[in-house]
């Protein structure tokens, strides 16, 4: 999960260089990215969680 996390910071980061150099296109598919990658990280976050706490009960 932790590579999943590092690709929604890079796709944050080339969002922000992409939006300051005034490719707005760039930015936004590059935000998209960044963001569905951060919320298939948490889904898959609680979701260890929550088998984590079934198998120790």
């Amino acid at each position: 999960m932790g590579s999943l996390l590092h690709w929604a910071i890079v796709f944050l980061v080339v969002a922000l260089v992409a939006a300051a150099l005034g490719f707005g296109g760039l930015a936004g598919t590059a935000m998209s990215g960044a963001q569905l990658l951060f919320w298939v990280a948490i889904v898959l976050f609680v979701v260890s969680v929550v088998a984590g706490l079934i198998r120790r009960a």
